[in-house]
This record gives C-alpha cells, sequence and structure tokens, in this order.
C-alpha cells in the first residue's frame, strides 16, 4: 500500500454469471483522510464495488485492498475498522434500537453506550422504539449510528441520504466532516451530485460499470452542466439551441429546457435581451449529464 493511500483497486472486474455485467476493469486509490466521492446513475456499478471491496461478494478479476491488505484474504479482519451503510437497511424487526446498536457493538469489544447515545442525539434518533416501528428515514438513521459507533477508521457510505429529510441530511453531512476531521478516511456513492460537491475532494465517476474519470471536484463544478427552464410567449427555442454550450434543447408548450455548459455571463447576456415569463436554473440529474457531457468518453 502506497503510505498515503487506505483503498487500491486494481483493473477490479465482477461478472455476475457469464454475461451479465457488473463492473470492469475499475481503478481507483483514496487517500488517507480524505472524503472520496464514488457517483454515477443508479446501475453504474457503485454497490457492486463496494460490496467487492467489502468480501461481500468476490471479483472475478483483479484486485483490492484496504489499510494494505487484501480484501479477500483479510476481509474478516479489515472489517473491524470499517463502518459500512448500505443503501438499504433491513433489520430484526421486534428489537429494540438500542438493543440493536448494542448487539452491534458487541462485535466489537466493549459496548461503547456514550458513544451510541452521542451519536443518536445528533441523527435524532429514539433509542427505544422498536424496529417496526420506524419508518424507512429512521431505519437508515440507525444503519448510520450502527456505522459509526466504533469509531472506525474507514467509512464506506453507499447512497446513504435516501430517506432522510433535508435537515437530517444536514446533519448528516455535519456528522461525516466531524468524523473526517477526527482522522476517519471515507468514501461515498451517490448517483446525487451536489450532496458529492459538499463533501468530497475527488470524484471517481462510473457509467455502465466502467471508470469514466477521477477527477478533482473544483474541476468538476467548473465543467457542470446546468439545467435552464425559459418560458416566454415567443418561441426561443432556435436562439438558444444555436448557443454554445447549450445541448439537449426542447420545447414542450411554451416552455424552452437545455443543459449548458460555459461561462453563466454569456447566457445571462442573451437572457437579458429577450422578454421572459419565466427563469429556472438549478443542478441536472446525473444520468442528464452522463448523457450529454460523458458520451464521448464511453
Amino acid at each position: 500500500m502506497s503510505a498515503s493511500n487506505v483503498i487500491e483497486i486494481r483493473n477490479l472486474t465482477k461478472y455476475y454469471g457469464k454475461k451479465s455485467r457488473g463492473i470492469l476493469d475499475v481503478s481507483f486509490d483514496v487517500m488517507e483522510g480524505e472524503i472520496f466521492g464514488f457517483i454515477g446513475p443508479n446501475g453504474a456499478g457503485k454497490s457492486t464495488t463496494i460490496r467487492t471491496l467489502l468480501s461481500l461478494i468476490y471479483p472475478t478479476s483483479g484486485s483490492a485492498t484496504i489499510f494494505g491488505k487484501d480484501c479477500i484474504r483479510f476481509g474478516h479482519e479489515i472489517r473491524r475498522h470499517i463502518g459500512y451503510l448500505p443503501s438499504e437497511v433491513f433489520y430484526y424487526d421486534n428489537m429494540k434500537v438500542l438493543d440493536l446498536l448494542k448487539y452491534s457493538a458487541s462485535f466489537y469489544g466493549k459496548v461503547d453506550m456514550k458513544r451510541i447515545e452521542e451519536l443518536s442525539t445528533i441523527m435524532d434518533l429514539d433509542l427505544n422504539r422498536k424496529i417496526d416501528d420506524l419508518s424507512y428515514g429512521n431505519k437508515k438513521k440507525v444503519g448510520i449510528v450502527q456505522g459509526l459507533l466504533h469509531n472506525p477508521k474507514l467509512i464506506i457510505l453507499d447512497e446513504p441520504t435516501s430517506g432522510l429529510d433535508p435537515l437530517m441530511q444536514q446533519k448528516f453531512f455535519d456528522l461525516v466532516q466531524l468524523e473526517n476531521r477526527k482522522g476517519a478516511t471515507i468514501l461515498m456513492s451517490s448517483h446525487i451530485l451536489p450532496e458529492v460537491q459538499k463533501l468530497c475532494s475527488r470524484v471517481a465517476i462510473i457509467k455502465e460499470g466502467r471508470i469514466m474519470k477521477i477527477e478533482d471536484i473544483r474541476t468538476l463544478r467548473n465543467t457542470a452542466y446546468k439545467k435552464i427552464a425559459v418560458s416566454a410567449e415567443t418561441d426561443l427555442q432556435a436562439d438558444f439551441a444555436k448557443m454554445a454550450g447549450v445541448t439537449n434543447c426542447q420545447r414542450i408548450d411554451q416552455e424552452v429546457t437545455f443543459l449548458f455548459k460555459g461561462n453563466v455571463n454569456d447566457l445571462v447576456q442573451v437572457l437579458g435581451t429577450r422578454s421572459l415569463q419565466n427563469l429556472t436554473i438549478e443542478e441536472p440529474d446525473l444520468d442528464e449529464i452522463f448523457l450529454h457531457y460523458y458520451q464521448a468518453d464511453a
């Protein structure tokens, strides 16, 4: 292992059967102390990569190490120092939250009630509720506390914010940053670009099982598309369709939508010369970015 890398993945490939693709030649490193994003559309291969890292499934070929040790040969030893939050969480329904967390903590040695209570307070989690009484969002909170209660050196998060309301998402982001400042390395998969931009220093972008780019987040911000929707009494589609940086320009009724990548001042200058009824500027879905930006790299 490189002195600065916690995770090293080399040409990792996983097929389900002879023809069903999981991941193909995936390679990237996660440096000690960083928050690394792993992004792509649903079904791109993020969870397969993570499950292979955790030796929950075995690779067809290639290799992966954590803390310098092979993930398959030393999986049991490595997992003692990893906190893992899967994209879907399932529990014994009849257990109380506290009993479940104490049971989980027992696998790592002495149960630290102070740590459990601290994390539960941050995530607004009622320890006395039964699992089967919890909403999906509250079960996700249980998963977050469960993944962090043993102060892991490496935290692996697979689509961690699904099911959390915006307030709890922000509390979760704050908690992740706190654990990172305390020394934890974090690998976080997501298909939601804005949340990755908030937290990560670098990202690996995966599409259809292959790594397309490994990018510094500042570069990704500078190259990201904006999704524009413009309403006007006159048809503006032709005006915007010929602009540099505009793709996927469409008109439905009186609204023209398109993706824009370039100098936003150029766009504002053109918009200022038109009589608009409404204007919306937002982050596009990653699926849209991949379709219109990364397809050239496929």
